[in-house]
């Protein structure tokens, strides 16, 4: 009701800024609209991802189905196990989600766009779109390099356990596995973007994002390592090559923009830290100053409360310990 009526009667005088910005009460109206749409293009995202969600789920479960074992005699592959009666919906509602989610993102990007958007520069926002047109591939190639890693590295997980045991995977565990490892590699293909911008901004110069070059890849081998379900070289060797390989461009990429930038050629650039920098040769001279004439007084007067600097010492006081 509350909202309603805000609604309808609009800013008062006592609202609005008086430089003309919006003020805290049209920001909230603002962030209200901006998430109503959203929300609306998320909708029929999600209704569109119902009806896609069913190719999703087959194409998602092509690994499982050429595991050695999970056909039957006429080459149908068999079925996931189902433990609860609302598994199936809640799958689908999911996979609908995930659909959804991508189908609608040019409508919720765009309206998160538009609420930031008035806040930045022009050349703020002209980098903002070069790294969300940039994000988009770099996601798209951790989720594709994700699929692979995983129809590589599932018959290894169910082969190295206990023999003698059925191939029948749960349905709602193994979809959950297959996404997590998508989500996990799409974000690992993000982190080259977080290095330009930390470029960008001007907290790091491309020559100490080089000096950390045996750190970062030591890390990507790290989370290669923890990430791939494969603990054959394969698909560990793989991403971790691919995020060495997506460090090193971003690092050129920063070269770039420091040299565009003029950054290296400050006063101080080309010393060392133990260098004693270059003392100024030609000294400016140093000339007397004016003579003073014997009339004139020297000093200034004191203020009232304080002792004048000129006048004569004041004896000390002496207590009576002070005597010999």
């Amino acid at each position: 009701m509350a909202f309603a009526l805000l609604r309808r009667r609009g800013p008062s005088k006592f609202e609005r800024a008086a430089d003309g910005s919006m003020t805290l009460i049209e920001h909230i109206r603002e962030l209200r609209n901006r998430l109503f749409w959203a929300s609306l293009g998320l909708l029929v995202g999600l209704i569109v991802g119902w009806f896609l969600a069913e190719p999703v789920y087959n194409i998602l479960r092509q690994p499982y189905c050429r595991l050695d074992g999970s056909t039957d005699a006429n080459g149908v592959c068999q079925q996931f196990l189902m433990l609860g009666p609302t598994d199936g919906l809640v799958l689908k509602l999911k996979l609908a989600l995930w659909v959804g989610l991508v189908v609608g993102a040019p409508v919720w990007l765009y309206q998160l766009w538009a609420f930031v958007a008035p806040g930045l520069h022009r050349h703020e926002r002209k980098w903002a779109y070069v790294f969300v047109a940039i994000s988009v591939p770099l996601f798209a190639a951790g989720a594709t390099l994700a699929y692979i890693v995983v129809d590589r590295g599932l018959e290894f997980l169910i082969e190295a356990g206990v023999g003698d045991l059925a191939a029948g995977l749960e349905m709602s565990r193994y979809i959950a596995f297959v996404t997590n490892m998508i989500l996990l590699f799409g974000l690992g293909f993000e982190f080259p973007l977080l290095l330009l911008m930390l470029n960008f901004t001007g907290v790091v110069t491309a020559r100490r994002l080089l000096s950390w070059w045996r750190v970062i890849v030591f890390l990507s081998f790290a989370f290669a390592a923890i990430a791939t379900p494969d603990p054959g070289p394969f698909g560990m060797t793989l991403l971790a090559l691919s995020l060495s390989l997506l460090y090193f461009v971003a690092v050129g990429v920063a070269f770039i923009n420091d040299r565009r930038k003029g950054r290296g050629k400050e006063i101080y650039a080309g010393l060392d830290d133990d260098e004693v920098s270059p003392l100024n040769p030609d000294p400016e001279p140093v000339t007397a100053g004016e003579p003073v004439s014997a009339g004139e007084p020297v000093g200034t007067v004191a203020p009232i409360g304080e002792p004048d600097p000129i006048a004569a010492p004041q004896p000390i006081e002496r207590r009576y310990d002070d005597m010999t």
